[in-house]
């Protein structure tokens, strides 16, 4: 799932992941992410999260998250502009598992995805 107020964000984001084979599910903010999360029964094994948004901003999804025992698996990335050493610390101590700073690429998100274990390392050249 992709979270962010940005429409051009979201259809970066999901043009990247459903390049490398998933289906992806979108909202505009935390608490959209959270009704979608619930729809989803379980099948949302990621969620990039920007952090700031109307309603419910990224950080305090997280924590949403993470206080709910049924999304123990679910792996989330902030994707942000937020780059404040404080801010990336607070974001992996609520729960965050990877943060990626904004301006991004496909090769920076697939790297993150690797480092999660959710994509496969790329062969060693010899």
């Amino acid at each position: 799932m992709v979270v962010d107020d940005s429409r051009a964000i979201r259809m970066i984001l999901n043009s990247v992941l459903e390049k490398l084979g998933w289906e992806v599910c979108e909202a505009s903010n935390g608490r959209e992410a959270l009704s979608v999360l619930e729809g989803q029964n379980g099948s949302v094994s990621l969620v990039l999260i920007d952090w700031n948004m109307p309603e419910m901003n990224g950080l305090e999804l997280v924590r949403h998250v993470r206080a709910d025992p049924r999304y123990d698996d679910v792996k989330l990335m902030m994707v942000t502009t937020e780059t404040q050493v404080e801010q990336m610390i607070t974001a992996l101590e609520a729960g965050a598992n990877e943060y990626l700073m904004k301006p991004f690429n496909k090769e920076m998100i697939e790297d993150k995805l690797r480092i999660l274990g959710i994509l496969q390392q790329e062969p060693e050249v010899v």
